[in-house]
Formats: structure tokens, sequence, C-alpha cells
């Protein structure tokens, strides 16, 4: 009995600890089934059972949309790190520090350029993971450039937000970045670029009042929660129930707002059905020959005869 005890239990228990990984599965948070890690990344984060989508990062995106998963990094512009010095229970510095702890470097907004069906494309997506995916000015200097950037190689413009809204840590400043990234949307319709945008999980806030609902298309994922105050709110401020999906991508494409909702897997194929339709429009056919006209006195010359 001591054998087994001394020997081959903490054997077994070293095993068991070191060799089996604590986030094998993840629960479905719509249907509660349990999905393989491995299975729920190559169906690229989406329910098998039930359609769900998962919120996935912008490295994620730009591998899922661009040509063969190629593409290069844009560098985003550097803002002042805590320019009004906020602090609520904690600091803004901490708070951005154990969001980068978290989330990686950077923002939340990430810019890449490549192509896509062979067209050149800038895209500018946000990460939820890194402060809720909030808006500050770091994403308004972000999206600025990436309109600079689309404008400078003659690239189309998609963005992908997924945000709660403006960053409260930065006070107005936030808020100024709304007529900012309108007009970085405007300066790419001016150069006669197309400006699309792909509304995910979650686009609210002062996200949706800005530069997410001005694309030229605009495409939801499916069940994105799209809107600019949370259902709640509106609920206790008008004091009714609210129709049922409100603020769901799909309630939007009946009333809409949403051009198409497209499942994340077909998302390529349709920027690049898109992109062939807006980079290169149906070219005019030749005009037909005109009908000839009948010549009357040669008519009446013959009927007099």
């Amino acid at each position: 009995m001591s054998w087994l005890t001394n020997f081959v239990l903490p054997k077994i228990r070293a095993f068991t600890r070191k060799d089996v990984p604590d986030n094998l599965w993840k629960k479905c948070p719509a249907c509660e089934q349990m999905l393989f890690h491995r299975e729920l990344e190559m169906n690229l984060e989406v329910c098998r059972h039930c359609g769900h989508h998962f919120r996935i990062g912008s490295a994620v995106r730009f591998k899922m949309l661009f040509d063969g998963e190629a593409f290069d990094p844009i560098e985003v512009p550097r803002v002042p790190a805590d320019p009004l010095r906020f602090r609520d229970r904690k600091r803004y510095t901490e708070r951005l520090r154990e969001a980068h702890a978290a989330a990686g470097p950077g923002d939340s907004v990430a810019l890449a350029e490549g192509r896509i069906a062979g067209m050149p494309v800038v895209i500018a997506a946000f990460d939820f993971s890194f402060m809720g995916g909030s808006m500050g000015m770091a994403a308004g200097e972000a999206l600025v450039a990436a309109s600079r950037r689309a404008v400078e190689h003659e690239a189309a413009l998609i963005v992908v937000p997924a945000s709660g809204g403006a960053r409260m840590q930065e006070g107005i400043l936030s808020l100024m970045q709304m007529p900012r990234t309108i007009l970085a949307a405007d300066m790419v319709k001016e150069a006669g670029l197309p400006y699309i945008v792909i509304l995910s999980d979650p686009t609210t806030g002062g996200v949706s009042a800005s530069f997410a609902m001005l694309g030229d298309i605009t495409l939801a994922e499916p069940g994105a929660v799209i809107g600019f105050a949370g259902a709640r709110v509106i609920e206790e401020t008008i004091r009714e129930k609210l129709p049922e999906r409100f603020q769901r991508a799909e309630y939007l494409l009946e009333h809409g707002m949403v051009d198409q909702v497209v499942p994340r897997g077909e998302l390529r194929d349709r920027l690049a059905r898109l992109l062939s339709l807006l980079r290169e429009p149906v070219r005019a056919q030749p005009a037909l020959p005109a009908p000839e006209t009948p010549d009357h006195g040669a008519l009446a010359a013959e009927g007099d005869d």
C-alpha cells in the first residue's frame, strides 16, 4: 500500500497537473454547449451548434479577411497616455497597464494593409478585450491614419468596430474623436474610394453615433448588439418593454439600418464581391444603332403610283 501511496499516486497527480490545460473547452453562452478550443478556432470562433459568434481580436480578424492571411501592420500615431490625469477607483495609467497586460501592446484599434481578392485594402479593427474597445484619442488617431493611408495608396477602407463607446477616462477629448472620425470617413469618400463598415458585437455609444454608421455599405455579423444606449437604459427611460431582438443585427436589417447580415465564414468572399463591384463598375454597353427613320416623301410617291 505504501508503494502505491508514495510512488504511483504522486506520478499520476503530476501528470494530470502538467499535461491537462485549463482552457481546452469553452462554453457557448447561447446554447451552453461545450466547445473544444481547437475546433472553435478552426470554425473562426463560431459555435457549430447554434452559430453564436464569439468576440475575436484584431489579429484574428486580419488573418481571416486578408488574402492568404498576409498583411502589413500600420503603426498607430502615439498620443499622451493620460492627458487629464484621470482617477476613479484606480489611476487611468494603472488601468492602461492592466489592459496592456491582458490584451497586448497598442490600444483598442489596430491597423493593417493588404489585399482582398487582389485589391488593395486598409482595415481598422477594434479589439473589445482592450478596455471594452472604448474610443479614446488613440482610436481617433488610428482611424485618421487609416483614412490617410487608404487615400495615399488608393485603397478601400474597411472598419470593424467592437466597442462600448467613448472612453470616459479621457473625457471631452474622447468625445472629440466622434467628429474627427466622421471627417476621416469623408476623406475616403471624397477620394472616390469604398468605405465599408462591418458591425461586430457590440457596436454602441459614441462609435455607433459617428463613423460606424456612415459606410457606403454596412455589413453586420449575426447576433451583434448595435445601438447607442443600452436596452436596459432605454426601457427605464421610456418605461416600456422593448421589442424582441431589439438592437440585434437582424432587427436592424429588417428596419433598414444594415445592408446585409453576413456570417463570419462568408465575410471575405462577400467583401471580395462588393469591392469588385465598387472598384470595377460594370462597363457601359455600346450604344445600339438608332432605328432608321422612314422617308415619308418616298412613301407618299409610292402611294401616288
